[in-house]
């Protein structure tokens, strides 16, 4: 990244100044503004001062990782263990610590290489001054001042041409594929660039008024993308515990201090204890871990993930829309065959092949479709050019005249004008094989660059076509197959569009429309819901077809590269980005595909779906603990008794039974698709088995005070049975078993074994007495029935209320 781009404010910094009305000059090109003029306008703030970067602050990441409210429940536990000197208890800090720090590294690791992606490659101009020429910082270029833009520059600002001619690309602005000439008086956007040529401009709308910044502004103004359902679900999780723990945390500790007698120091390990059981911060930890590991694996496939939910967003998507080119098509062209009409005389005429071989030999290569014409038609007869226009996508032709007369090639709506009526069957049959169809014919009349007046004669058709990506049969086949709608959206005509899904096999592509003929917002949405191919699509309609999309209840992925598709990407459930295309496109998108490969998209969707149906999974493990914590805080309210459980105890449940077994289990191999919601099938997979701890350990306790054994007994005994209880569980989750997974039990096993022998002080794991060792026995043998027909009756209501649900979606 240069100095001067690194050096660069924001707009909403302390540069910024109010704009004031300043004094507009029409210098004279070869002179400039002079430098009071220059002065002039940098006071009354008319600069080219770039706006804000669409990407976060490294302090904006750090601050949103840090200050959550899911942190400061920890740091007030902290706090109060340390005030009681109860130091064993923080073990739960590390997993807080590492869950904010991935979010931390993650977020900015996608920061960095999206910086890297600039969206205006020229920091600097050559500017005309006092008559002098001079290379400035772009962003010190004031309204009014001529600017010299030479081949391969990126225009800075809005300007006006005062002289000279450039060919300009302003695909990624306009999704216009083709160069556009450019002559005095023309207007040139900013971020388009230069293709050929040397021009003088006047700078007419520079700063947050150009166009390429008011774009970027509106797409900053636009909300963030809605989290994935995971996300939201473990958010809508914390969010009613966090609610509930501060009642609940300070009844028990009342209870246990003024009802029970207990000591301080006690009756605030056992309320913290409680608490940290409820909350799911191991959870947090997996599902950042698990996204972490999977944007780093996606990033050795050249996918940059920007923002790790989506992931599972994408595995969700059940619309994909897509461009034709760049996606199911290369960005090159080729000339397939050309077609000679009625009109053209091979007696009287030079062959067609020579005659649009003058033609391109008198053109550059300004685009890929002249490079496409100018490789095929070689032969020449050697005529002069007189005169020549390039390509226009105001007038979508280009013209020669010769000494013998003028010829045209352009599209035919615009070249056959009122005559297109006679010619447009067979145009259509051309282009229904997948072709781009050019006309190509002679002009009687003058042509200076403007619409034509008169339509041409036409002599042939030139038919292009750009070839298929290799993998993008495949490609659409396996979304095809997991369920997923394609949506085909272009700028093309429809019917070309439609023959080349077809050919990429794309389902229903034989169902197309014209994106120009829809008129209403209600024609818009039944041609969107109904149809799979679009063409003659603006930016604006991109965007109104997504929301139509989202308002039928639909998950919408978006791919784009471009500037103009930039608002429609921001309204994406997923967005995907080319990094090829323009910075803004990475900027607004969630994943930039980094080798613009279309062909990876598979792997990113079973990335999400083994990222998503493990966390599941696992997250099952992790609710276990919270609802079990909630239900025993429930009980020892009813039964006036103290929570049984120290902080370190549940750590160390947490880490052999929850924690390690859910990290291995949630990087294992899984492709089947997502079902249900996500809390949901969570909750249900949890509750026998956290129903089954609270009755176990807290029938343990009730029983254990009739019988006079000691506390410190009870919580050894209760922390034992809640492992026996936590590796039932896990098995089940496991099967089926494999290697592996057999591996991860015998280890966890053998971990938890291993901490209550020799670091039983840590884990305040002590020796018990043969009253406590003999109902630990009597609860731990009935835990196995408990769990196995509570499993059996949850499984029972999930079938019954399934089955309701469907018979009330039948009668709607």
């Amino acid at each position: 990244m240069s100095a001067a781009r690194r050096k660069r404010k924001p707009v909403e910094a302390e540069e910024k100044k109010k704009r004031m009305p300043t004094t507009r000059y029409t210098p004279d090109y070869r002179k400039g503004l002079t430098s009071q003029q220059v002065q002039e306008h940098k006071l009354h703030g008319w600069t080219n001062r770039a706006v804000d970067s669409t990407s976060k602050t490294t302090k904006e990441i750090v601050q949103e990782n840090v200050f959550t409210y899911f942190n400061l429940i920890f740091l007030v536990l902290a706090v109060l263990l340390c005030l009681v000197g109860a130091f064993r208890d923080l073990t739960f800090l590390p997993v807080i610590i590492a869950n904010t720090l991935i979010g931390i590294i993650q977020e900015i690791r996608a920061k960095k290489v999206l910086d890297d992606l600039t969206m205006l490659n020229a920091p600097h101009a050559m500017v005309v001054r006092d008559g002098k020429k001079s290379m400035i910082d772009a962003e010190e270029l004031v309204v009014d001042d001529i600017v010299i833009f030479k081949a391969g520059a990126q225009v800075c600002a809005d300007a006006e041409v005062c002289a000279g001619e450039v060919q300009v690309n302003e695909s990624l602005l306009t999704g216009e594929s083709d160069e556009i000439t450019k002559k005095k008086g023309s207007k040139l956007m900013s971020g388009s660039f230069i293709v050929s040529g040397q021009c003088h401009a006047r700078l007419d709308k520079v700063g947050e008024d150009s166009y390429i910044s008011r774009l970027t502004l509106e797409a900053k103004e636009m909300q963030q993308g809605e989290q994935s359902e995971m996300i939201r679900s473990l958010d809508r999780l914390v969010k009613c515990v966090g609610i509930a723990i501060i009642p609940i945390g300070i009844i028990l500790f009342v209870q246990a201090f003024f009802f029970q007698h207990s000591s301080f120091r006690s009756s605030v390990t056992s309320m913290v204890a409680a608490v940290i059981g409820m909350i799911p911060e191991g959870l947090y930890l997996l599902a950042s871990v698990a996204l972490a590991v999977s944007s780093m694996r996606l990033a050795q496939k050249k996918v940059l993930l920007h923002d790790m939910k989506c992931i599972e967003t994408l595995a969700r998507v059940d619309v994909l829309c897509v461009d034709k080119t760049g996606t199911i098509t290369e960005n090159t062209m080729q000339v397939q065959k050309l077609i000679p009409t009625q009109q053209y005389d091979p007696d009287t005429m030079k062959p067609l092949e020579t005659l649009v071989g003058d033609f391109a030999a008198a053109m550059t290569k300004d685009n890929i479709t002249m490079a496409a014409v100018k490789a095929y038609f070689t032969s020449v007869s050697g005529a002069k050019p007189v005169a020549k226009t390039g390509f226009s996508s105001a007038t979508k032709y280009s013209s020669v005249t010769f000494e013998e007369g003028a010829y045209v090639l352009g599209a035919p709506e615009f070249v056959l004008l009122d005559e297109y009526e006679a010619y447009e069957a067979k145009i259509t049959s051309l282009a229904s094989t997948g072709a781009r169809v050019l006309v190509f014919g002679t002009y009687d009349g003058t042509i200076d660059g403007k619409a034509l007046r008169n339509p041409i004669c036409p002599l042939g058709y030139i038919l292009l076509a750009n070839p298929i990506r290799e993998a993008a049969k495949e490609t659409f086949e396996y979304f095809t197959e997991q369920g997923v709608e394609v949506k085909v959206i272009s700028g093309d005509n429809p019917v070309t569009v439609s023959k080349v899904a077809k050919q990429a096999g794309i389902a229903n592509a034989d169902q197309y429309v014209d994106a120009s003929e829809l008129k209403s917002i209600n024609d818009v949405k039944k041609a969107v819901l109904e149809n799979t191919v679009f063409g003659r699509v603006t930016p604006n309609q991109k965007r109104q077809f997504v929301q139509v999309l989202k308002e039928a209840g639909k998950t919408v992925a978006m791919t784009g590269d471009g500037v103009n598709d930039v608002l429609a990407l921001k309204d994406a459930d997923c967005s995907i980005a080319m990094a090829s295309g323009s910075e803004a496109a990475a900027q607004a998108s969630q994943l930039v595909l980094l080798e613009s490969d279309f062909s990876c998209m598979p792997e990113v969707v079973l990335e999400g779906r083994r990222v998503v149906n493990n966390i599941q999974r696992s997250a099952s493990l992790f609710l276990v603990k919270n609802i079990f914590s909630f239900l025993l805080s429930l009980m020892s309210v009813v039964f006036m008794f103290t929570y049984p459980l120290e902080p370190s105890q549940v750590s160390l449940i947490s880490m052999f039974t929850i924690g390690i077994p859910a990290f291995f289990l949630a990087l294992e191999p899984n492709k089947n698709i997502i079902k249900g919601h996500f809390l949901t099938n969570v909750f249900l997979k949890a509750l026998p088995a956290a129903i089954t701890d609270a009755v176990a350990v807290g029938a343990l306790v009730i029983f254990g005070k009739t019988f006079g054994v000691g506390e410190t007994d009870i919580s050894t005994a209760a922390t034992m049975l809640l492992a026996i209880v936590g590796f039932m569980i896990l098995y089940k989750i496991s099967a089926p078993m494999n290697m592996l997974r057999t591996a991860i039990l015998t280890g966890c096993i053998a971990g938890l074994l291993f901490c209550s022998i020799f670091l039983n002080d840590l884990f305040a794991i002590t020796g018990m007495t043969t009253k406590c060792i003999m109902l630990f026995i009597v609860f731990a043998i009935a835990t196995e029935p408990v769990l196995r027909y509570l499993t059996i009756l949850t499984e029972k209501i999930r079938s019954f209320y399934s089955g309701l649900r469907s018979r009330k979606a039948e009668k709607k």
